[in-house]
């Protein structure tokens, strides 16, 4: 079942008709391969898998194998080769027509080798996450947030099944991914520190605190959390700094992207297990908090708190407008203190406070609250917060 990407689709699109290196990055089986045989012309394109035995062979003179093709060459898995990017600058020079390559990495920029100075103006770079709820259809909201967004947890014909297949995902993913990214890190410890961190799900980072539990430095522990935040499957939410003459928190908050990888890491697999569960908040609130931050409209998003207890869960940036966003699981949001406190000490434009109701109302004049089936279902910030 292909289930049409509308969000990433039009993006990717355009990048391959102005730029003449478009990279798509994207955690693992979230859909970046499938997606690229389905936009580039395939007839006149070259695809390589850089898993693939074959096709490394067809790479021993890269020189020669990426420069005999007319159409767009597709590297698949490409930070396992980051050799390859510098052949790509000389021929991109050598001829900087758009579309020339297609650049598909499970990985961030930053790690694959991308984000380089030597390939400065000729790359667009593009971000492929989970289905969204506008893909998928509103009706699939509860879906959609137990089981994540990674199509094939998604799609499965039943939750034990997309349980199942998120487990092998995990296993695999520590002792075998974060290895090919580079990372030397022991898969039971890895696999132990992750199932910790998803417990300080949409919480500040504590190094200190996972450190003593599993036993190791404060640094180890720093690079873990860099390794999985590198392989896109973890988010650090920088803090924004006000000057407004009070302590403000200085750490990251750390998130699991995809909930069904969440909720497979706190042994979540049913709608009862997650509605019981103490981070029922926190998983709601990570639902919200990607999808926004993955806007293509949103500028850095961060989030704001202070030590005596005002905050905010988003701070976005969108052109000239900053908002501040506030989600709550509930149908009947109030105002807080610290939402007040919030206003004052940011400067927001309006601060919107995304709910599990259906209806949208004003809250104050300056505070409105939006139901999480609009803001999830729009494709970009401004759409979502009918700005």
């Amino acid at each position: 079942m292909w289930i049409e990407r509308t969000d990433a689709s039009p993006a990717l699109e355009r990048a391959l008709r102005s730029s003449p290196v478009v990279m798509l990055s994207g955690p693992r089986q979230v859909g970046k391969s499938s997606l690229a045989q389905r936009l580039v012309d395939v007839p006149d394109a070259s695809f390589f898998d850089l898993e693939d035995p074959r096709d490394l062979a067809r790479l021993a003179e890269p020189t020669l194998a990426l420069s005999r093709s007319d159409g767009t060459i597709v590297i698949d898995e490409a930070q396992l080769r980051p050799d390859l990017f510098p052949i790509l600058r000389v021929l991109v020079d050598e001829d900087r027509r758009p579309g020339r390559f297609l650049v598909l990495g499970s990985a961030s920029p930053d790690l694959v080798g991308l984000s380089s100075e030597s390939l400065a103006g000729r790359v667009t770079f593009i971000e492929l996450g989970g289905f969204t709820l506008g893909e998928v259809g509103v009706d699939q909201l509860d879906r959609r947030w137990l089981r994540g967004g990674l199509p094939e947890a998604f799609l499965a014909d039943s939750d034990d099944d997309a349980n199942r297949w998120l487990d092998d995902y995990i296993r695999t993913f520590v002792q075998r991914d974060l290895a090919a990214l580079g990372f030397g890190m022991p898969a039971a410890t890895m696999r132990r520190f992750w199932s910790m961190l998803a417990h300080y799900h949409g919480q500040t980072w504590n190094g200190a605190e996972l450190a003593r539990s599993i036993d190791v430095s404060d640094a180890t522990v720093r690079r873990y959390v860099d390794a999985l935040t590198d392989a896109l499957v973890v988010r650090q939410l920088p803090p924004w700094f006000e000057n407004v003459g009070k302590r403000q928190v200085k750490s990251p908050r750390v998130f699991i992207r995809d909930t069904g990888l969440l909720h497979r890491l706190l042994g979540l697999g049913s709608p009862v297990e997650l509605e019981r569960h103490p981070k029922l908040g926190a998983s709601w609130e990570g639902l919200v908090v990607e999808h926004l931050a993955t806007r293509p409209d949103v500028d850095e998003p961060t989030f704001w708190s202070t030590h005596s207890g005002a905050e905010v869960d988003l701070r976005l940036a969108f052109g000239s407008t900053v908002v501040g966003i506030e989600v709550k699981r509930t149908d009947a949001p109030r105002t807080t203190k610290s939402m007040h406190s919030a206003l004052e000490s940011l400067g927001l434009e309006h601060l919107f406070v995304v709910h599990a109701g259906a209806e949208r109302f004003p809250l104050t004049d300056s505070i409105s609250a939006v139901p999480a089936r609009d803001v999830l279902t729009a494709s970009t910030v401004g759409e979502a917060l009918g700005l």
